[in-house]
C-alpha cells in the first residue's frame, strides 16, 4: 500500500464515526415526526439505563393540575440594541398567556441593557462578577433567582420567535397531564434558526448550517426516542428539572455540557417541531470565525474530557451514552466532507466506493435539512458558495484547536445589533 493510499484509508476511518451517524440521523430525518408524551417515571429507566427516580421524591409525583408558570429568561451582556426587538417580538406571546412573564439578566453590562429592558416593562436582574464571565453563570443566577416558576424558558438576547412560540412550549410542557402516569417533560428544545436569513450569503449559509445542525438532527434524535440536545437557544428546563440537575455548566459550551448531564441523570429533552426562535449571526468573517471556533473547539474539549466515560458506557448498551459519544465524534461538517473527498480521491478502490455512497449521504443530509426549513431559491442559490465557505472553514481549524484548550476564555462574538 503506498503512502497515498494510506492516507486515504486513514482519512477515511477518521470519518467513520462521524459518517455512520450522519447516515443513521439522515434516515430518521426522513421518516414523519410525531410528538412524543413524556415518559412516565416508572417507565424512564429502559428509555435512558438509569435507576427511576426515587419514590420519595415529591417532585417526581404526577404532572401538575394547575397552569404551570413560565418565565422566558434573557442573559443579555450588552444587548441594548438587539434585546429592543427580541423584546418586541415576545412581548405580544406573554400577554396571550396570563401565567407567564419576562426577566432579563443583565449581565457585566457596559451598556445600557438593564434600562431598555426597565423602558420595556420586564423584571431585570442586574449582575456584576468580571472573574466569572459567560452565559452558564448569568443562566445558573436566573435560575437560583426568579422566584414563582415552575419552568424556565431560555431565549438569547438577539432572538425572534415565531409567532405562537409560547403557545407551542405550554402545549409540550402539558402534553400528557391529563394521563394517570404521565409526567410533565424534563426538558424541552424549538427550531433555532437564522434571524434575517436572507440578509447576505453568509446569512443565508448559515440558515442551511442550522437547518442541519438545530432542525434535523435533533428532529432525528426525536424520532429515534433520544433526548434532542439542548441547542443554547428556545430551550426550556422545569423546576423539577434543575433541582434533580443543577445548572452547573460553565465552559464555553454550556448547553453541551449540561445536556451531557441530563441524559447521565437519565433525563430526556423533547423537540417542540412547532415552535421556533431565530438568533442573529456575528457581524463579520471574523467573528463569525470566533464562534466557530469556540463552538467546535469546546466540543472537543468534551469530547477528551467526557469520550472514555461516554465510551465505557456505550459499550454495555446505554443507548443515550452511545448518542452522546457519536454526537461528539460526528467532526464539523466542512472536516467531515474534507476528509471524505480526501479518502474518495486517494484511497483504494473499495475506500473510493464507500467514500462517495458517504459523500451521497453528506448530499441528502443538507438536502433533507433545506426541505425541513422550507428553504427558498435563495437558500439553493446560496450553495454554490459552498466550496469557498468550505476552504474557509479548514482555514480556521488553528483556531477551534486553540478554543479546545482547557479553561479556554469565553467571549461574545459582536453582532450587527451592537
Amino acid at each position: 500500500m503506498s503512502l497515498l493510499t494510506s492516507l486515504g484509508t486513514g482519512a477515511f476511518l477518521i470519518a467513520l464515526p462521524g459518517s455512520l451517524t450522519l447516515a443513521t440521523l439522515t434516515i430518521a430525518a426522513a421518516l414523519p415526526f410525531r410528538a412524543r408524551a413524556p415518559t412516565p417515571a416508572g417507565q424512564r429507566s429502559a428509555v435512558n439505563d438509569r435507576t427511576p427516580p426515587d419514590p420519595s421524591d415529591r417532585t417526581s409525583a404526577l404532572a401538575p393540575s394547575k397552569t404551570a408558570r413560565l418565565v422566558v429568561l434573557i442573559p443579555a451582556h450588552n444587548e441594548s440594541q438587539g434585546l429592543r426587538r427580541t423584546l418586541e417580538s415576545l412581548k405580544p406571546e406573554v400577554a396571550a398567556d396570563p401565567a407567564a412573564r419576562i426577566v432579563v439578566i443583565a449581565d457585566n453590562c457596559q451598556d445600557d441593557t438593564a434600562d431598555v429592558a426597565r423602558a420595556a416593562a420586564v423584571e431585570v436582574i442586574e449582575r456584576h462578577d468580571e472573574s466569572r464571565r459567560g452565559k452558564g453563570f448569568a443562566l445558573r443566577l436566573g435560575f437560583a433567582s426568579v422566584g414563582e416558576a415552575d419552568w424556565f424558558l431560555v431565549v438569547d438576547a438577539d432572538t425572534d420567535v415565531d409567532p405562537g412560540f409560547l403557545q407551542a412550549m405550554r402545549a409540550a410542557i402539558e402534553r400528557g397531564s391529563s394521563a394517570l402516569e404521565a409526567h410533565e417533560a424534563d426538558a424541552l428544545q424549538c427550531r433555532y434558526r437564522v434571524r434575517d436569513p436572507l440578509a447576505s450569503a453568509r446569512n443565508t449559509l448559515a440558515d442551511i448550517a442550522f437547518g442541519a445542525f438545530n432542525v434535523l438532527r435533533p428532529r432525528a434524535r426525536a424520532t429515534l426516542g433520544l433526548s434532542a440536545g439542548i441547542l443554547g437557544n428556545g430551550f426550556a428546563l422545569s423546576r423539577r428539572t434543575l433541582q434533580r440537575v443543577p445548572f452547573l455548566a460553565n465552559s464555553i459550551v454550556e448547553d453541551v455540557e449540561y445536556h451531557h448531564a441530563l441524559v447521565q441523570a437519565g433525563l430526556r429533552v423533547e423537540w417542540v417541531d412547532g415552535a421556533q426562535v431565530r438568533g442573529e449571526v456575528p457581524l463579520d468573517a471574523a467573528a463569525v470565525g470566533a464562534q466557530q471556533a469556540r463552538w467546535e473547539g469546546g466540543r472537543l474539549r468534551l469530547l477528551a474530557n467526557n469520550g472514555p466515560e461516554l465510551f465505557q458506557q456505550a459499550i454495555i448498551g446505554r443507548s443515550g451514552q452511545l448518542d452522546l459519544l457519536a454526537d461528539l465524534l460526528l467532526l464539523p461538517l466542512s472536516l467531515h466532507t474534507s476528509l471524505l473527498l480526501l479518502a474518495w480521491a486517494l484511497g483504494g478502490p473499495w475506500i473510493h466506493w464507500l467514500a462517495e455512497i458517504n459523500l451521497w449521504m453528506l448530499v441528502l443530509h443538507v438536502v433533507l435539512a433545506m426541505q425541513l426549513i422550507d428553504a427558498s431559491a435563495a437558500h439553493w442559490r446560496a450553495l454554490l458558495g459552498a466550496p469557498r465557505y468550505l476552504l474557509v472553514k479548514l482555514a480556521r481549524l488553528p483556531a477551534s484547536w486553540q478554543a479546545a484548550a482547557r479553561n479556554a476564555p469565553w467571549t461574545r462574538s459582536k453582532r450587527s445589533s451592537s
